[in-house]
């Protein structure tokens, strides 16, 4: 696939206002038969940056990941990120899920302490309760993520240790399966989650030509005819206060397979991309601009999709 920034900026295809659905839309036209199943997620990766007291920053991706003979997460840093530590926690390997580990990078001194021993799993594959994660560096708490935060190994490092600041950046999810894709997502630390479902449908549900439809709270907010020419396109949409640009590429869906995944087939990508409600430019025109206004870069949510 090539560059996404590159495909939207010479490909884009803006919905018509005739293919897209307004905000307006009857909450159950959206609503999936019961009958279809939802792709599998495969793994999560989270971009988080964190600005220690000196100035200094640094980019942690933590990605958890789970197929039928793994489970755990990996822990990289640097834009071209380099593996600082991986764990499997799949139950039925004796894995050691509680513990610590010291280690040196890039002139950072980096420690990383995790129990995942009581960890609880939804739908998806990251926990969503029972766990932390905690990474030191440069004896600053750099990063500190799980809801286990009383816990008395993370009192103590919280108490002897400055705390840096540290955000979430962006949230990649990967899925493969059919083309139905169902998620949760927060746009802001201030927001409500929302349920997100992706769907495209095709000829064998009776229809001519595919149709992708995109909903969020059991609304449809975009919906897009002969998915196999508006393979790439953009709409805005207007969620919990913030423009979000909703972008798409199901380019590989149609005309290049990806013959080395599993499922012999392409991979899409979906992004939701927030933004400055003072910023008419979509995201994809700020890499001509230079900002260290982090509102205005906004975070990113992505769901690579890919179909069998």
């Amino acid at each position: 696939m090539m560059d996404l920034i590159s495909c939207y900026s010479q490909y884009a295809v803006q919905v018509s206002e005739s293919s897209s659905c307004s905000s307006y839309t009857p909450a159950n036209s959206c609503i999936v038969s019961p009958n279809l199943i939802p792709s599998t997620q495969t793994a999560v990766a989270c971009l988080y940056k964190t600005t220690l007291s000196t100035g200094d920053q640094h980019f942690i991706t933590v990605t958890w990941h789970r197929n039928a003979t793994t489970q755990g997460l990996q822990i990289t840093s640097g834009h071209e990120p380099t593996t600082l530590f991986r764990l499997n926690t799949h139950s039925g390997l004796f894995r050691k899920k509680k513990g610590s580990k010291l280690f040196e990078f890039n002139d950072s001194k980096f420690e990383i302490h995790y129990d995942l021993s009581s960890a609880q799993y939804g739908a998806g594959v990251d926990p969503v309760e029972g766990y932390y994660v905690v990474i030191i560096i440069d004896s600053e708490l750099g990063l500190l993520i799980g809801d286990m935060t009383e816990e008395s190994t993370v009192k103590k490092l919280k108490a002897h240790k400055q705390i840096g600041k540290f955000c979430l950046i962006s949230r990649k999810e990967h899925f493969s399966g059919n083309t139905l894709y169902s998620t949760k997502a927060q746009f802001s630390d201030t927001g409500n989650w929302h349920d997100i479902l992706i769907r495209c449908t095709g000829e064998n549900e009776g229809l001519k030509y595919p149709v992708l439809q995109v909903s969020i709270d059991k609304r449809v907010v975009i919906r897009v005819k002969r998915l196999h020419w508006n393979f790439r396109g953009n709409q805005t949409i207007f969620l919990d206060g913030l423009l979000v640009d909703l972008m798409w590429d199901a380019h590989d869906w149609f005309f290049n397979p990806d013959t080395r995944s599993e499922s012999g087939s392409g991979r899409a990508v979906f992004m939701f991309r927030t933004r400055s409600g003072l910023d008419s430019r979509l995201w994809l025109e700020e890499k001509t601009v230079k900002s260290d206004d982090d509102q205005k870069k906004g975070f990113s949510f992505l769901v690579y999709a890919t179909k069998s």
